[in-house]
């Protein structure tokens, strides 16, 4: 967007040549995509009027599609009529416990839950898709209603469906929604784990990066919570110490003021005189009851912080045991050193280790450029030859190293619960390769 959105496209149209799957056709697809996001549709529909034939790699104009609404003058369904009614009720502002009873009494005995659930997800992101502010509204008015319906990790992937199904045709609305209801407490980050690895989105892995962005924002969103959380403790363990210290000092000047003789009535008694005695005892009071609330507060959140490590914990078992059954139906064998018996495979097996050496990229000295770089948008000499199959399985691979790089730090927490339940004997030796590698993690070390 710093460019006005100026960029020579007519050097890239020859991806359309490529097979869906070609990297840079996927690269052409994505970046079009991020910057409609950036302004709108029609703006860079124009910026590549000197590649028209472009257009095809836009996402479609109108983002969302809603299963349940009513052509002019066409019939109305059951389901329609219940959306409309559902529909008046939210816009009514009528409470989410009136809304829960009105579908348990009109929806679920006739038709069942999960046209229950398809209804009001539905009829819901259809009112707060006109905006983000209306999104959320929503989401806080009537979170409750989607919580009664999905309270399980089998719902929830289904509420994630009709959340992708509704904004089918916008990746970014998809994952903004779905990134808002785990921050309601509405998803689970396992529910968006199940529903990254369905048949339909993993058939999309090398194609698209929808699936992949709603598992970085779930994955992200699980580590900072806990990031933040030992943030929190840290300071509230500062809290601790020092409503410790301010306990005991008034509970010293408490103690000192009592043995303290003084005259009463010309008579030496002890303790100070009764005004500053219960001054002192009020005060000593006080500061034990807020090293009590920051105690509180402080254990609360460690209470949380187990908890969320444990998420954690689950939530790469899962994420690694995921990825390790996808790979396992999709590479080929591999021999007795974990290497490929393909040739078509030389590229997964190589990027299971880290080159130090420059290699593709060594600058040619003559001229200052990689040897194997080409000008903007140049097309290979020897065209697209990668099977779709490898690129699936490259991308895959990628994606796994990526994750186990950036997390490294977490994981290597929960490695020994990984090594048990994950890395076993029978895991495919180029899936462990690129993990440990993305850990920095020698195979010996088994």
């Amino acid at each position: 967007s710093n460019f006005q959105f100026f960029w020579p496209w007519e050097e890239w149209a020859y991806v359309l040549d490529l097979p869906k799957w070609a990297p840079q056709r996927v690269f052409v697809q994505e970046v079009l995509e991020r910057e409609v996001r950036l302004s709108y549709w029609d703006k860079i529909k124009q910026s590549i009027e000197n590649a028209s034939e472009l257009e095809s790699l836009l996402p479609p104009k109108i983002g969302y599609h809603f299963k349940y609404s009513i052509e002019a003058g066409g019939e109305r369904t059951e389901c329609q009529l219940l959306s409309v009614d559902l529909g008046s009720m939210v816009k009514g502002r009528v409470m989410a416990r009136e809304v829960i009873s009105w579908i348990d009494e009109k929806i679920i005995p006739v038709h069942g839950l999960k046209i229950a659930l398809e209804v009001t997800v539905q009829t819901l992101l259809d009112i707060g898709s006109k905006s983000f502010t209306h999104l959320i509204t929503v989401l806080e008015r009537y979170g409750q209603v989607i919580s009664k319906l999905c309270p399980d990790h089998d719902k929830q992937v289904m509420l994630i469906e009709e959340v992708s199904s509704y904004w089918k045709n916008s990746s970014q609305m998809t994952a903004i929604t779905i990134d808002r209801m785990m921050g309601y407490r509405l998803l689970s980050n396992l529910a968006i784990v199940s529903w990254v690895f369905s048949p339909a989105n993993i058939e999309q892995f090398h194609t698209s990066d929808r699936p992949w962005e709603i598992l970085r924002n779930a994955v992200n969103k699980t580590y900072n919570r806990i990031s933040d959380l030992r943030k929190e403790i840290l300071s509230l363990k500062k809290s601790v110490l020092s409503a410790e210290l301010s306990t005991a000092k008034a509970q010293d000047e408490l103690e000192a003021a009592e043995t303290k003789l003084s005259l009463l009535d010309g008579e030496p008694v002890l303790g100070e005189n009764p005004v500053r005695m219960n001054r002192l005892k009020l005060q000593a009071e006080k500061t034990k009851e807020e090293e009590v609330s920051v105690r509180d507060s402080f254990e609360a959140k460690e209470a949380l912080l187990a908890r969320a490590i444990s998420e954690n914990e689950a939530l790469f078992i899962t994420l690694y045991k995921s990825f390790s059954d996808v790979l396992k139906e999709r590479l080929p064998p591999a021999s007795v050193d974990g290497t490929l018996q393909s040739l078509h495979y030389d590229q997964i097996d190589t990027m299971a280790v880290d080159s130090e050496e420059p290699s593709a990229m060594e600058i040619d000295r003559d001229n200052g450029r990689p040897k194997k770089s080409r000008a903007n948008g140049a097309r290979l000499s020897n065209g697209y030859s990668l099977g779709e199959k490898e690129q699936w399985c490259l991308s895959t691979l990628g994606y796994v190293k990526t994750f186990s790089r950036q997390y490294a730090t977490e994981i290597w927490t929960h490695m020994e619960k990984l090594d048990a339940e994950v890395f076993t004997e029978d895991v495919h030796p180029i899936f462990r390769k690129v993990v440990y590698n993305g850990l920095r993690r020698q195979i010996h070390e088994v």
